[in-house]
C-alpha cells in the first residue's frame, strides 16, 4: 500500500509547526548538464527531512499510546526526528542504533533526550523486521516502512510542485525507501510524467542490484562517509513499491559524492551530509536528464572533522 494524496495533504497540515517549508534553490553551476535545483531538507530543525515522517506518525498516535514512550531503529536522522518530537511531547524515546553509526549523530540524539542502545548491524536490522526490542515496552516508529512516515515525507513533493511546476525529474537518496516512495506517491498523482529516481552510492547500492535482478537482493555493504543511505538489502515491501513507482536507481562513486559535497559548500554555501550530496552527484553526471532536475538534499548531519577532511583533502 501507498499513502494517498489526501493522506499526504492531511500530513502537511498535521506537521505544520514541527517541520518547516524548506526552500528550493538553483545550484550555482553554469556548465551543468541540467538545470539543477536543490530541495534543502538539511535546513530542517534536526538537519534532516526525517522530522516530517516522525512528526506525522507520532501525531497519529493516541495520548495513551504516546504515554508509553516511543522506540525506533535508526543510524541517526530518524532517531533525531523521533527524539525531537518526544522531547516536545514530554515522553521517553529509545533508539536502537548500529555500532557503525556516526558519533556526531549519536550525541545529537542524546542531546535531545533519547536513550541510545548500540547493537551489531545484524541485531539492528532485526529490529526493523521485528519492530520491537527486548526489554523496551514502547510504540515502534518505523523509519521507512510505515504509511504515516511516507505520507509525511510525501509533503516534500507538494512543495516542489508549488515552487517548480515544470520539473522534469526528481532525484531522491535511497536509504530504506520511505523518502523516495513518499515523494513518488504524491508525484505520480499530481505529475505522472515527472521522472523519479533513487540515488545510491556504489559501496552500498542494494536497490540497483535488486531492480536489475527483479527481486530483493543482499549485497556486500561497505561503510563510508555516506552513512545516511545504503545498506545490505532492500525490504521486500519497499522493493515492491519502488519497482512500480520509480524510474530506476542512479549509482555514483564516493569520489563523485565528495566532489558534489564540496561543490555545494563552495557554490551555494550548503552543508550536506553524504546522503544529501548523492543526488547532486547523479545530476552533475547528467543521469537525471537534461531538463529541470530537483535534487533532494536530505540532510546536513555530517561530522565536522569528516567534512573538513573532504573539503580540504577530497
Amino acid at each position: 500500500m501507498l499513502p494517498t494524496l489526501a493522506q499526504i495533504e492531511d500530513a502537511r497540515r498535521r506537521i505544520m509547526g514541527a517541520a518547516i517549508r524548506t526552500p528550493l534553490v538553483r545550484l550555482n553551476v553554469q556548465d551543468a548538464p541540467a538545470e539543477i535545483y536543490l530541495k534543502l531538507e538539511n535546513l530542517q530543525p534536526i538537519g534532516s527531512f526525517k522530522i516530517r515522517g516522525a512528526a506525522n506518525a507520532m501525531a497519529r498516535l493516541s495520548h495513551e499510546t504516546l504515554s508509553e514512550g516511543v522506540l525506533t531503529a535508526s543510524a541517526g536522522n530518524m532517531a533525531q526526528g523521533v527524539a525531537w518530537r518526544a522531547r516536545e511531547l514530554g515522553i521517553p524515546c529509545t533508539v536502537v542504533a548500529p555500532e557503525t553509526a556516526p558519533e556526531t549523530k549519536i550525541k545529537a540524539i542524546e542531546r535531545l533526550g533519547g536513550r541510545v542502545i548500540k547493537v551489531s548491524f545484524e541485531e539492528w536490522w532485526n529490529v526493523f523486521e521485528s519492530r520491537a526490542y527486548d526489554g523496551v515496552n514502547a510504540h515502534f516508529i518505523h523509519a521507512f516502512d510505515d504509511m504515516d512516515v511516507m505520507a509525511g515525507n510525501g509533503t516534500i513533493a507538494l512543495e516542489i510542485l508549488e515552487d517548480l511546476r515544470d520539473v522534469d525529474a526528481v532525484i531522491v537518496p535511497w536509504g530504506g525507501g520511505g523518502l523516495a516512495c513518499g515523494i513518488a506517491a504524491a508525484m505520480r498523482e499530481l505529475k505522472p510524467q515527472c521522472k523519479i529516481y533513487a540515488a545510491e552510492v556504489k559501496t552500498a547500492a542494494p536497490l540497483a542490484a535488486s531492480l536489475e535482478a527483479g527481486s530483493p537482493q543482499e549485497i556486500v555493504y561497505q561503510p563510508s562517509f555516506v552513512d545516511g543511505i545504503g545498506g545490505r538489502a532492500v525490504f521486500p515491501s519497499m522493493f515492491e513499491r519502488a519497482r512500480t513507482l520509480l524510474d530506476g536507481s542512479l549509482v555514483v562513486g564516493l569520489e563523485e559524492v565528495a566532489t558534489a559535497l564540496r561543490l555545494l559548500a563552495e557554490r551555494n554555501r550548503v552543508i550536506a551530509e553524504g546522503a544529501g550530496a548523492c543526488p547532486v552527484a547523479c545530476a552533475l553526471k547528467g543521469m537525471g536528464g537534461a531538463g529541470k532536475v530537483v535534487c533532494v538534499v536530505s540532510g546536513g548531519n555530517i561530522d565536522v572533522t569528516k567534512l573538513c577532511d573532504i573539503l580540504t583533502n577530497g
